[in-house]
């Protein structure tokens, strides 16, 4: 009766998608769009979609939409494959093979246990110990499932055991629902941060340069994130430090926790060495970017390159790498999709029937309305890359129609992408990873969830702009 019940509900996922797909697909095209267009545009739906309700895997989803347009000659299959050889894609790959080597290596964990000893002693400490690895591995490591699964989470667990908080007992209270709770509101404002924070991050960057001519390099991102970032980091774990104490306020065997586990990994070893000079090689060539002209992706492949010399990687690490290679079909997939779809006229004529509801409206306050609703349909999507692919490239469009500065509007909904995460329980990655260790109710996640979007709201659309305006980005 399970196995009934559980094929009925993928064959209901598949009416779903394919329900989208044909059913925009038999419409008649508006006038000025060709039917290879609105083909495109059906497939590409259906491809979200699919990527949302998942009836097969999200790369598997994509991989089906790449052939099915080739198959309905949207794009002829040249077009269809193309996405493959973008740079970003491989810039993404190349650095999920770096993570692999911050966990093979161990040396990711070594520095949590650095931060953990040295400023661990308080529970708002230890959690600020593990956002600092994270702020770290953020700058070089796109995996949210690596840094967390992989790196953070196994620390915090451990912390958390040592004070005797679980769920199952019921004390979970005591230190896992704070140091959870924050630890992942903590991880979208990283996302935000850095180009690298997580993986779709380089389809944003991709959008700004194709479609508003605007380049989103590393240091650009980061010299621009890192102001509202910093004070996003510091309000939002207060806020929950506040309204949601928890009951253990001082953490002295944490600190004694990492000093053991130290000692246990005794002095940096050889791998750990030539990664770490690996590591800030690749971040100071990418944040200098500018000055040699060697090209982002160019760098983490040379960096890639070094690792597999020196044996820290071995070529079975990387044919091992499967999440890897899975983001690998479905960015290079999206990545395609989305620019072609960029290039047809139905973003325009888009913007142009949303931009008739709001005329007569001055451009900040058209600016404000549709970045809340861009933040806020992040309730609807479960990945920040579903929710970019679907309404980055339109919401762009109609912003910039109203008036609005495009510098502004890209950095603003480029930053509202990854922070509207923190909303839910299924928002990105990491999130049912937290979410499924029963530290935090639902309820509780949802209301923590949503008072940092309207603080993380506050500070990234005031002082934020301000920032910009300053730098000279609008």
């Amino acid at each position: 009766m399970k196995e009934i019940d559980s094929k009925f509900k993928a064959w209901h996922k598949w009416l779903i998608v394919l329900g989208c797909g044909f059913g925009i697909a038999i419409i008649q095209p508006p006038e000025g769009v060709t039917r290879e267009a609105w083909t495109l545009l059906a497939v590409f739906i259906a491809t979200i979609v699919g990527s949302i309700v998942q009836p097969l895997t999200g790369s598997a989803m994509v991989l089906l939409g790449v052939v099915a347009l080739a198959l309905f000659r949207a794009v002829p299959i040249e077009k269809a494959l193309s996405g493959y050889a973008d740079k970003f894609v491989w810039l993404v790959l190349a650095a999920f093979f770096i993570s692999r080597a911050m966990i093979k290596t161990g040396l990711g964990h070594r520095i949590a246990l650095i931060f953990v000893r040295l400023i661990g002693k308080k529970t708002l400490g230890l959690g600020y110990s593990l956002v600092f690895t994270d702020f770290i591995l953020a700058s070089f490591i796109p995996s949210t499932g690596a840094r967390s699964g992989g790196i953070i989470l196994p620390i915090a667990r451990s912390v958390t055991e040592t004070y005797d908080s679980r769920p199952e007992d019921g004390t979970e209270g005591r230190l896992g629902t704070f140091l959870m709770s924050m630890l992942y509101q903590c991880e979208v404002i990283l996302c935000a941060t850095f180009l690298t924070g997580q993986a779709s991050n380089v389809i944003i960057a991709g959008f700004a340069a194709k479609q508003a001519n605007i380049d989103l390099n590393y240091s650009i991102w980061f010299i621009s994130a890192i102001v509202p970032s910093l004070i996003s980091l510091a309000a939002v774990p207060l806020m929950i430090y506040w309204l949601f104490p928890p009951e253990v306020k001082e953490t002295p065997n944490a600190v004694s926790f990492a000093h053991e586990e130290l000692k246990k990994l005794g002095p940096l070893k050889k791998d750990e060495k030539i990664l770490l000079v690996v590591f800030i090689a690749v971040v100071i060539l990418w944040i200098t970017a500018k000055l040699h002209g060697i090209d982002s992706t160019v760098i983490a492949l040379l960096g890639i390159s070094t690792l597999l010399v020196t044996a820290v990687l071995s070529w079975r690490d990387l044919i091992d790498e499967t999440h890897a290679w899975e983001v690998f079909i479905w960015y290079g997939g999206l990545v395609m999709m989305a620019t072609a779809l960029g290039e047809t006229n139905i973003p325009t004529l888009f913007a142009g029937s949303v931009s008739s509801i709001t005329t007569g409206w001055s451009w900040p306050l058209a600016l404000a309305i549709l970045a809340l609703v861009f933040f806020y349909a992040h309730y609807t999507f479960a990945s920040i890359t579903a929710h970019v692919t679907a309404m980055f490239i339109p919401f762009l469009a109609v912003t910039v129609a109203v008036g609005a500065p495009a510098g502004l509007t890209v950095l603003l909904l480029t930053y509202f992408a990854n922070l509207s995460a923190g909303l839910t329980h299924y928002g990105t990655t990491p999130a049912p990873v937290y979410f499924g260790l029963g530290y935090v109710t639902q309820k509780r996640w949802w209301t923590i969830g949503l008072i940092a979007s309207v603080i993380n709201i506050l500070i990234w659309a005031t002082i934020g702009p301000v920032w910009w305006k300053l730098l000279g980005w609008w």
